[in-house]
């Protein structure tokens, strides 16, 4: 691979006339620019990214960063972004955190080097000390939780689904079903996603004069192999349940494993509804009722977002909800004797 140099040498011309006849800016002959341009042919000449990027300060780049790259959760969400990203000639650069909140304040520090034009930022738990990093960095970014901030010149947009209403609708389409007897696995309650789907669960349990039992939320971290050993455990305990909420397809599936190795139909024996609406859903017999949680719509607007920050130089901060919605499958049956 040549550079400016190399070819100035062949040519037999300067080096500044050669990069004002590959880069099309200041004067340069005709005759100049074609000898220029078939000597870099013939040279295997690519331009240097970064140093278009030190001219430009644009990397055309964007980073998306998640937190689980093994939840299938997120591949709609990814091609969401790719999509806008590809419409506007942007490279998506993908930054796997692990559910790790080091790595997460380490990918929000590493924009102040500008390494991509932008960031949409996944994670659980949008905290204090991981907003304030937020603010300060140099480039814009697009939260895919909620966050209130009142401060009108934000650097950050948020891009979300109403994980409380999702749990709501998931438990609701059980107690219809006459279930009252609903074991919720879920995430941590102490991070804003695990806390916020419980809230959820609580609120429709509520809402039709049941009691929340502490003994029925299983925290599993939105792992399948926790939730299995957690559902098992609640199994050996001898507590009745007819029905399950799982808060993701991955734990619902944990508990599929489990009603399997214990000899539980679904649907006759256990109702399940899972959170996400994954390809997953369909991949199992029977199909699980879920709540669809629009990834791909979350993941194009988030990059729509940011590229109004990058392109227009939007300065004021938006706020963009987007509905839930329930998709019921073979996974539920009505239970008749809790009624």
């Amino acid at each position: 691979m040549s550079n400016i140099y190399e070819i100035a040498k062949k040519t037999k011309l300067s080096p500044s006339t050669v990069a004002r006849a590959l880069s099309g800016r200041g004067y340069c002959s005709q005759r100049a620019r074609e000898i220029v341009l078939k000597a870099a042919e013939e040279m295997n000449y690519v331009p240097s990214q970064a140093a278009k990027t030190l001219r430009s300060n644009i990397t055309n780049k964007i980073l998306l960063c998640i937190p689980d790259i093994y939840n299938p959760f997120y591949f709609r969400m990814i091609k969401g972004v790719g999509d806008i990203c590809e419409k506007f000639q942007y490279r998506t650069i993908l930054v796997h955190t692990n559910h790790s909140f080091e790595k997460e304040i380490q990918t929000v520090e590493s924009m102040r080097e500008k390494f991509a034009d932008g960031l949409i930022m996944v994670s659980f738990n949008f905290n204090e000390p991981l907003i304030e990093r937020i603010k300060r960095c140099a480039v814009p970014v697009v939260l895919t939780n909620y966050y209130e901030d009142y401060s009108e010149k934000s650097n950050f947009d948020c891009v979300y689904v109403d994980h409380t209403k999702a749990t709501y609708l998931a438990t609701n389409h059980l107690i219809q079903n006459g279930h009252r007897q609903i074991v919720f696995v879920g995430g941590s309650r102490e991070e804003q996603t695990g806390g916020e789907r419980l809230q959820g669960y609580i609120k429709a349990l509520g809402a039709s004069g049941l009691p929340f039992q502490e003994e029925y939320f299983l925290p599993a971290d939105f792992r399948r192999e926790l939730a299995r050993d957690k559902f098992r455990e609640f199994l050996d305990s001898g507590r009745p349940v007819s029905a399950v909420v799982a808060a993701n397809d991955l734990m619902g599936e944990g508990v599929i494993d489990v009603c399997h190795e214990r000899g539980l139909r679904v649907p006759d024996d256990l109702s399940i509804v899972t959170l996400d609406n994954t390809d997953y859903c369909t991949c199992i017999y029977p199909n699980l009722t879920s709540v669809d949680m629009k990834q791909e719509d979350i993941g194009a607007m988030a990059a729509e977002l940011l590229f109004e920050r990058i392109r227009n130089h939007r300065g004021f901060r938006k706020s963009v909800v987007l509905e839930p919605a329930l998709v019921p499958r073979g996974s539920v049956m009505a239970h008749k004797a809790d009624l």
